[in-house]
């Protein structure tokens, strides 16, 4: 989600769409952002029973996969971009994040990307799923 400022609203519509699509996990890390520690927030994910891990202010080794990214993030794009309106930096951040969840290769994963495009073709009457990355 790209947008000046978050609110805990959108948080919580971000979060909602997460869980539909991939499961309530049983606890989420974040910073301790007011959008993330709004009572609203905290109060939600309590009734879902998903616990809250808040990284300590000062402490971002305590999330190092998500400062990998944010250096990841800033160096191959924020850095090298001027955005001129929310629209543009939503349909650049939203490229880039496609690129980097289904194209990249990442070290961790053996050099494949981690979710991969599939691409659906019909040989003989049979259907064959294959990654569009190898």
């Amino acid at each position: 989600m790209v947008k000046r400022n978050l609110k805990s609203e959108d948080v919580l519509e971000c979060l909602t769409e997460l869980f539909c699509t991939k499961g309530i996990p049983d606890y989420i890390r974040s910073d301790n952002g007011s959008e993330f520690s709004a009572i609203q927030v905290c109060k939600w994910l309590n009734e879902l029973g998903v616990k809250t891990l808040f990284i300590e202010p000062g402490r971002p080794w305590e999330n190092g996969y998500i400062e990998s990214f944010n250096g990841k993030l800033r160096d191959e794009l924020l850095n090298r971009e001027i955005f001129y309106t929310v629209e543009e930096a939503k349909i650049l951040i939203e490229k880039w994040q496609n690129e980097y969840n289904q194209v990249r290769p990442h070290s961790s994963l053996g050099y494949r990307p981690p979710a991969p495009e599939t691409v659906q073709t019909i040989l003989l009457g049979y259907t064959r799923t294959r990654s569009s990355v190898n």
